[in-house]
């Protein structure tokens, strides 16, 4: 007995001496870049299917360069473009090939707007003659070639232009356009937030017609931000105005139009009745036959339509219908025939269906209770259809092939984790990205028909080797039974955990629609931090309750109307629960989150204070009404039909149940939660005599970043844990 308790201390003095002889993680390391992944940048197979093409920046020659590599044997085999070779152009931040491949357009002094939107100057840079000219003489939006390469359309102050690269004539299409009035060819601010696109202009299979949507914000509400610049370079501030629909308000008049470039004649489409919203316009095979998805206001009911650009005649060709909402995809496929894929929940998940060219089901390509999480492609070689799926479990992501007509299925990963493909052009080979919670991002090629590997390409050796120094825990993945539901969660807990100690616990959650927060993934910047808090003695965990995604339709809309209610109930009810085990103690629960994630954690402080004693909120939305139509009437319809739900779910509406630590922080230039909705918050808690803390970080967006932004933000978050936790 005396040498077992020997042996056991020798042990675990041992693995003490280990520990702590190992690094802990610093708030400057994580956001100096210590840690960053490698990634494959900007891929992009080539047509012959043999070889891809790779954007990398030569440090030595201080070019930028797309390389050419062969897919079997992983080589170089040529540069395609490189900047120092390139008179007149010493860099370039990004490209795009035309379809043939001879042509590529390159783009420098490129200038954010919002989320997805930029300007900037652009090239085509001729790959055979090695011949570059500047597309405009100004900074210009969202340029594409033409099919043969012969022009290049773009959008200049809200208008579309067409230039012809052989005479270097352009040609104005629209006259109309105007900053914060009329836009041509471009989305408005909430299409581009929330329908995820910014081209709204699209050439035809012949290149001799452009479909493009028109925006009439002329009684769209204006916002505005104040913009304080930096100390010493501006004496006044700078104001930033632009349209913005806030719940309930009013929409830009959206239009569809279809030029031709030969007999320069505009045509407005007639769809025949009236939609709030136009998502997503897409050519056919048919040069003369234009796809359109249309929407009602509450996005329930969706028409594909199908436009006759010779006949100017619109046809509703499907129609889809849901008791919530319907998400709008970039999945539709058109096929040879212009038979089409589609995905869709109709069934309670969501899966693909294959329809003919009449809109006709031909039949349901997947099924189950596992969602289709990523489209790839269909190959006409060989009628398979590529896609990524939950079939292995919703926190895991693997690739799979099916026959179009549903059967053959095969899965072509193995590793279980997250995996994501990257086809070649012909479906001859796919690069797998493939991830998990102890495992950064490995790189591999394989064979697209039976998911052979070909070849490893890179696997983050070093980052691995960097972290055995350091002390880090393990992620646990479990689920917990609450509200009815067996719900997704993750802990970390810390390197010298012991169960017959108390920890405070520090829940995590976005828990917006569809959202999740709980995947097999590696560490993002989130996790290091949360490795720094556990190193400081934290559990740190996270559920994912109802409202998520990839558990069913249904898991996902129970919200409808009643946005943060059904949610607010399962973190709670889960941070009682886990309050409940030995290790946690009880009095010592906080709550944080981002966006959505600080929406909710207010609310967890103002309506739970026996429950939450901390929470920090970062850019919250703290009133549904604040915050714009598309994403907001998706899941509330109208503040004048659900005033109740818009308001009794409101943090504003609870600030007198505040008893606990409360930290609120915005950014001053966020254009997508506007500061607007801290403002009110504030003196919300001011009249209810309420003390918390806050911060503003002036002229910040939505992210907070910037300089030394992350670093103190963090610091900031991490003092008020330990001091109040």
């Amino acid at each position: 007995m005396k040498f077992k308790i020997l042996a056991l201390a020798v042990f675990l003095s041992a693995t003490s001496l280990l520990t702590a002889q190992k690094k802990e993680i610093t708030l400057e390391e994580i956001w100096n870049g210590t840690f960053r992944q490698e990634r494959l940048q900007s891929l992009q197979s080539l047509d012959n299917g043999t070889e891809y093409i790779v954007q990398n920046f030569d440090r030595s020659a201080r070019a930028m360069k797309v390389d050419v590599y062969n897919y079997e044997s992983g080589e170089k085999v040529r540069t395609l473009i490189n900047s120092a070779d390139i008179s007149g152009l010493p860099y370039f931040q990004s490209y795009s090939l035309s379809e043939d491949e001879n042509k590529a357009l390159l783009s420098t002094d490129i200038e954010p707007i919002y989320r997805r939107s930029n300007r900037g100057i652009y090239y085509v840079y001729n790959l055979e003659s090695g011949k570059l000219d500047q597309v405009a003489d100004q900074k210009i939006q969202e340029p594409t070639f033409s099919p043969d390469a012969s022009k290049v359309a773009y959008v200049y102050e809200n208008n579309i232009y067409v230039k012809n690269l052989a005479s270097g004539n352009i040609n104005q299409i629209t006259k109309d356009g105007e900053i914060n009035t009329i836009i041509n060819g471009i989305t408005d601010w909430v299409y581009e937030e929330e329908f995820a696109f910014v081209q709204a202009y699209q050439w035809n299979k012949t290149g001799d017609k452009i479909a493009y949507l028109r925006f009439d914000e002329t009684e769209v509400p204006e916002f505005s931000m104040d913009m304080y610049g930096t100390y010493g370079q501006q004496l006044y501030p700078s104001q930033e105005v632009f349209k913005y629909p806030k719940a309930g308000e009013e929409n830009s008049k959206v239009s569809l139009h279809i030029y031709d470039l030969a007999a320069e004649k505009h045509s407005k489409v007639d769809l025949e009745k009236a939609y709030e919203y136009l998502p997503r316009i897409k050519w056919t095979n048919d040069e003369n036959v234009l796809s359109v998805q249309a929407l009602n206001r509450h996005q329930n009911n969706l028409d594909l339509i199908f436009v006759d650009a010779e006949k100017n005649s619109a046809q509703v060709v499907l129609n889809e219908t849901d008791k919530a909402y319907i998400d709008i995809t970039d999945n539709l496929t058109f096929l040879n025939d212009n038979s089409f894929i589609w995905t869709s929940e109709k069934d309670g998940w969501n899966h693909i269906y294959h329809y003919n060219k009449k809109g006709k089901l031909l039949n349901q390509v997947t099924e189950g209770q596992w969602e289709v999480t990523d489209y790839y492609g269909f190959d006409p070689n060989t009628g398979r259809i590529y896609y990524q799926s939950t079939e292995n479990g919703s926190i895991n992501r693997d690739v799979f092939s099916i026959r179009a007509n549903g059967k053959n299925k095969a899965q072509l990963t193995q590793k279980r984790g997250t995996n994501s493909a990257d086809f070649s052009a012909d479906f001859t080979y796919f690069i797998n990205s493939y991830t998990s919670a102890k495992t950064p991002y490995e790189f591999s090629l394989h064979k697209s028909s039976n998911g052979k590997l070909v070849r490893k390409i890179k696997d983050n050796q070093e980052l691995k080797n960097q972290l055995a120094d350091y002390k880090i825990s393990d992620k646990e993945f479990s689920t917990i039974d609450i509200n009815g539901n067996e719900l997704n969660m993750w802990m970390i807990k810390p390197v010298d955990f012991d169960p017959n100690k108390k920890y405070p616990l520090l829940l995590y959650q976005y828990s917006g629609p569809g959202s999740q927060q709980v995947s097999n993934t590696f560490f993002g910047t989130n996790d290091y931090w949360y490795q720094h808090l556990a190193q400081q003695g934290y559990i740190v965990a996270c559920v994912d309750g109802r409202g998520t995604g990839f558990k069913g339709a249904d898991f996902k809309k129970v919200t409808q109307k009643e946005l943060g209610k059904f949610e607010l109930k399962d973190q709670i009810d889960a941070a009682k629960e886990l309050g409940n085990r030995n290790y946690i103690d009880a009095e010592r629960i906080g709550i944080w989150g981002w966006s959505f994630g600080g929406f909710m954690a207010s609310n967890a402080i103002f309506q739970a204070n026996d429950t939450f004693s901390m929470a920090i909120a970062v850019a919250p939305v703290t009133s549904w009404r604040f915050y714009d139509t598309i994403y907001t009437e998706r899941y509330m319809t109208t503040p004048q039909e659900n005033a109740r739900g818009y308001d009794e779910n409101s943090p504003i509406t609870h600030v007198d149940g505040l008893k606990g630590e409360f930290l609120l922080i915005h950014g001053g230039g966020d254009d997508n939660v506007h500061v607007q909705n801290t403002m009110q918050m504030v003196e919300a808690l001011i009249q209810a005599n309420k003390q918390f803390d806050w911060a503003i970080y002036p002229d910040k967006n939505h992210g907070i970043y910037g300089g030394n932004t992350r670093l103190h933000l963090y610091t900031k978050m991490t003092n008020f844990i330990k001091e109040n936790l």
